[in-house]
């Protein structure tokens, strides 16, 4: 654990004191150099399935995945940044980065931590350099409306869980992941048990984000620059998703019955969410909303607490990361040369730019769920697992697959097919850059094909 901690706090020190210059070039080298380190993470020769530095510190299969996504993310945002924030004050770059880093400071205590209230800090110490990333260098005036939502929804949210944490401290005496598991299962059948049951979920379910509690992921979306977009939908979405796994274990015996109405709403929030995007006009509003509609099958695969459920959900969220993380990408190198986000108003982009039409074409691909690509994998094991549970979900997702598939297609053949309006025809070229930064998202969803047991999780 220590191997990644150490050198990314180093990176305070880098970007403090390289010079000027050199600012971009060191940390992305340097974020490069933790990203391969935390490679080592998925070699696991250990058969309890922990690998734990210290009692408070430690990996399993499970957030193994979720800790090297983590880590892999930070260079990529330093990468996609660049371009946006080099007019800048030296300082304002330098807090900008130093913001990221503590992002994925946090991040990976999150994930590695095997005390629940220490992810529970973490979990919530995550907020402070989003909130700032987004209401700093937002580009609208409405960023501080979007901070606002982010900010109350998740504090909402999260302070019933804090309350349901230590009265599971207090009931069970240890809040310890690795004791948890081979503690007594705690005999729940008051209403104040179904309450402390909500309120352990809830928090999670805001984050991740269920339908009915998703109103500030568009928002802030829309609102944040590329980095704050690309980290919200890679890694911040997962929290909820990796939390609910660690609470859903000792929330045993109620589940089976107070399940239904967040499947329910999830599910719902899958056709919903993807019939919200077949009529949007925002790039970047389109791809928050598709955000939701996956998530929502991933909260569906692991409130139905099967192996095949929480399979299917740790690799949708995985590859979800990498995809829409991707997306984003594309949607600010358009903004940046456009300066608009109305589809609409960027068509044909094919002819001008037909190596970037070949990323989109690739990442909106993923996003439907190509075969053989993880993102079939992840849903149809999720699919599979709720039609085990219930036959008349196939209905639900169903539905939602073909809109997925409708919406994708739609956003590709709006932004890049079609005539070419005479207003863009001189836009500036792409980068090398920013043609390494789609490699670097889309050809290690390409490669997980290969090895999948990589994030199947605790399932082999």
């Amino acid at each position: 654990m220590l191997k990644v901690l150490i050198p990314t706090i180093m990176l305070f020190p880098t970007i403090w004191l390289s010079a000027p210059k050199w600012l971009w070039t060191t940390a992305t080298a340097h974020s490069l150099l933790i990203a391969l380190i935390s490679l080592l993470w998925l070699y696991q020769p250990s058969e309890t399935g922990w690998t734990s530095s210290s009692l408070y510190l430690a990996t399993d299969p499970l957030s193994t995945p979720l800790l090297v996504l983590t880590c892999w993310l930070l260079p990529l945002m330093i990468l996609a940044s660049q371009n946006h924030i080099n007019p800048e004050p030296i300082t304002r770059q330098r807090l900008y980065i130093t913001l990221l880093a503590f992002l994925q400071t946090f991040l990976i205590m999150a994930f590695g931590a095997t005390e629940i209230i220490m992810f529970y800090i973490m979990f919530e110490a995550t907020l402070i350099p989003t909130l700032i990333v987004i209401t700093r260098w937002g580009n609208q005036t409405e960023r501080l409306n979007a901070g606002t939502y982010f900010l109350f929804y998740t504090l909402a949210g999260s302070l019933p869980l804090l309350v349901a944490l230590l009265l599971l401290q207090h009931s069970t005496g240890t809040l310890s992941m690795l004791v948890l598991q081979y503690s007594q299962p705690l005999a729940l059948n008051s209403w104040g048990h179904k309450i402390w049951w909500a309120a352990c979920l809830i928090a999670f379910l805001v984050k991740m984000p269920l339908y009915g509690v998703h109103l500030w992921l568009p928002k802030a979306h829309v609102e944040a620059p590329v980095a704050g977009s690309m980290v919200l939908a890679a890694v911040l979405l997962k929290l909820g998703g990796y939390g609910m796994m660690r609470m859903m274990v000792i929330l045993d015996p109620l589940s089976k019955e107070l399940a239904y109405p967040f499947i329910i709403l999830a599910m719902w929030g899958v056709v919903m969410t993807g019939s919200i995007c077949l009529r949007q006009t925002d790039l970047k509003s389109l791809i928050a909303y598709s955000s939701v509609s996956h998530m929502g099958l991933v909260a569906g695969g692991i409130l139905i607490q099967t192996p095949w459920g929480f399979t299917g959900a740790i690799i949708l969220m995985i590859a979800h990361g990498l995809v829409s993380s991707a997306l984003f990408c594309l949607a600010n190198t358009a903004y940046e040369r456009t300066h608009s986000r109305t589809m609409i108003l960027a068509r044909g982009l094919q002819m001008i730019f037909p190596l970037t039409a070949t990323w989109w074409f690739i990442a909106n691909l993923a996003n439907l769920a190509l075969p053989p690509l993880p993102n079939l994998m992840g849903e149809l094991t999720i699919i599979t697992a709720l039609f085990n549970w219930s036959p008349w979900t196939i209905l639900l997702t169903g539905t939602g697959t073909l809109i997925t598939a409708s919406y994708s297609l739609y956003l590709f053949l709006m932004t890049q097919r079609g005539p070419t309006p005479t207003h863009i025809t001189g836009l500036p070229p792409f980068h090398t850059r920013e043609h390494l930064l789609m490699a670097l998202h889309l050809v290690p969803v390409i490669l997980l094909v290969t090895k999948p047991e990589l994030m199947w999780g605790w399932c082999y």
